[in-house]
This record gives structure tokens, C-alpha cells and sequence, in this order.
């Protein structure tokens, strides 16, 4: 069995971050993460850098990734401006997050949910005539930090306009979700959208991230976000904490008989190195404990 890992540390795992990477700091954090054997990686996000900041420099960043055989580049856009840019930047896949409150959205992207589904179909439409995969990623899919539970009918119906998507992302944005919601979204996303690949993005705000992980995969999902070092987190949502790190997410993949081609304890190193450069602790375990047995490393 294998599994993708969609390492999401160059663009969510930075953008909550107080210190500002140069963009030469992020393409040496991709490389790192290509020379371990990742294969997709959410690269950057052309979002206007005055209301992030730390998401500067996507064409800077885009222009000096290395170009190698079989790995693809993402970049995550909320609006057509985006997507030109990310066009013009010669990325391989294009990210369009649609959250499922109107609050959230309001205050994430200055849109309610009905006009990011217009933007949506806009973005998608222009995207596949380019010649490109794109994704819908449902954000705040299991609750929402300004209105609390999430009606799950409404995954399914935002899941429904997303009949041109590539692929359906569910995310946890703050980390409230539980293995019950992961079994139940993954039955609704199906129903909804037949056909359609799905994709989980968890965070671990309250611990639950690795099992909510490890259910999506026993539900048949073959593609999981996660961030080197377990940065991250929503810089519009309140106490946002970070994503579920990759080297921790390898390990329990690994040792479960997954195969994933990334190399778990080079993962593992470029959080520390990650951790250096933000000058904060790195939230992932493996880098303290190791894996087991000592001498396994990875690639499942």
C-alpha cells in the first residue's frame, strides 16, 4: 500500500510564523524536503503579502525550486490575480481553498462562502484549460474557530461544486476533529462527488491529528498533507497551532506497512534545521526519540 505526502511546510508551515523567511531560506527548506523523496509539495501561496506576509516572494521562490522528474509544485490561490501569477510561475498544480464558514471566509479571504464557490469555478475552469490539476480544498471542514460546529451537509454540498476538481482536500484548520468525523466526511465527500480523489490536511491542536491521519487511511485515502518539523497554522484563526509533522506522520506509516518513497530521518533533520532558522522548538517527536528499530530509516 502506498500513500502520498503532500509536504505543505514551505507554504503552511511558514505562514504562521513570526519570522520571515528569505525566499533563498525556502527554496533550501524544499530542496530538503525533494532530497528526502518528497514528490508534491504546496511550494507557495500568491496571496497578497501585506495581509501574510510571510507568503512574499512566490515568484522568487517558484523560480529557483529544482525542476526534477517526477516532483510537482503547488501553489495555493484564493482568486483569478492568483492564479495569473501562479500561471506565469510555472507551477505544476494550483490550490484553491474554499472554507465551509461564512465567517472564516469573511475574515480569511474577504469572501463569503457563495462567492468563493463563483471564484472556485472561475479559478478551476481556467486551471484545467491550462493544462493543470487542480485542488479544492474545503477548509475549516471540521469546525470552525468563530461558529463553532460545522454542519457536515455542507462539506457534502461545497464537495458537489467540485465536479471539476482533481482532487477534494478536507481540512482540519484548527484541529478539532476526531476519527468519527474523518470516517463520516469521507462517506458524504464520496457520495457527493463520485470519483473525485480525496485528500485530508489535519492539525494536531488537540492531539487527535496522527489518529485522524491514520483513519483517513483506513478509509481507503491515499494522499495526506503534512508539515516538516509540525509548523504551521492559520494565521486567521485564533490559538492556531501546527500541522501534524511529517516525520512524525512517516513513522506511523511506515510502521504500519505503508509505503510513502520519503526518507523519514532526513525529514526528521530538516525540521531541526527548520526549527533553527524560525528560532522556535520543533513541535515533532521523531527528532528527539528516533525511529524504530534504531536503524530503520524510511522510504516504508
Amino acid at each position: 500500500m502506498h500513500t502520498t505526502v503532500v509536504e505543505v511546510g514551505p507554504r503552511d508551515g511558514l505562514q504562521n510564523e513570526a519570522r520571515v523567511l528569505t525566499p533563498d531560506d525556502k527554496i533550501a527548506l524544499i530542496e530538503r524536503c525533494v532530497d528526502a523523496g518528497t514528490r508534491r509539495i504546496e511550494a507557495v501561496s500568491f496571496v497578497n503579502p501585506k495581509r501574510v506576509p510571510q507568503m512574499a516572494g512566490a515568484e522568487e521562490v517558484m523560480a529557483g525550486v529544482p525542476r526534477r522528474e517526477g516532483v510537482a509544485y503547488s501553489g495555493l490561490v484564493l482568486n483569478r490575480r492568483g492564479l495569473d501569477r501562479a500561471l506565469d510561475a510555472r507551477v505544476d498544480e494550483v490550490n484553491v481553498v474554499v472554507p465551509a464558514s461564512d465567517t472564516f471566509s469573511v475574515r480569511n479571504q474577504g469572501a463569503t462562502v457563495a462567492e468563493m464557490l463563483d471564484a472556485w469555478d472561475d479559478i478551476a475552469a481556467a486551471t484545467i484549460g491550462a493544462g493543470l490539476p487542480v485542488t479544492l480544498t474545503i477548509a475549516v471542514a471540521f469546525g470552525c474557530p468563530f461558529e463553532g460546529d460545522v454542519p457536515p451537509e455542507r462539506i457534502a454540498d461545497i464537495a458537489r461544486r467540485a465536479h471539476a476538481a482533481s482532487e477534494i482536500a478536507l481540512a482540519d484548520t484548527i484541529g478539532v476533529g476526531v476519527p468519527g468525523q474523518v470516517r463520516d466526511l469521507t462517506r458524504r465527500a464520496r457520495e457527493a462527488a463520485p470519483g473525485i480523489p480525496l485528500r485530508f490536511h489535519f492539525h494536531n491542536t488537540r492531539n487527535t491529528g496522527y489518529a485522524n491521519a491514520l483513519t483517513a487511511v483506513d478509509e481507503g485515502v491515499t494522499v495526506l498533507d503534512a508539515s516538516a518539523g509540525g509548523f504551521g497554522g492559520c494565521p486567521f484563526a485564533p490559538a492556531a497551532t501546527g500541522n501534524i509533522a511529517t516525520e512524525d506522520l512517516l513513522y506511523a506509516l511506515h510502521r504500519g506497512g505503508v509505503e510513502t518513497g520519503i526518507d523519514m530521518e532526513r525529514v526528521a533533520a530538516t525540521g531541526a534545521w527548520l526549527g533553527e532558522l524560525l528560532g522556535e522548538p520543533v513541535p515533532a517527536l521523531l527528532g528527539r526519540a528516533g525511529g524504530f528499530p534504531a536503524t530503520a530509516t524510511a522510504g516504508g
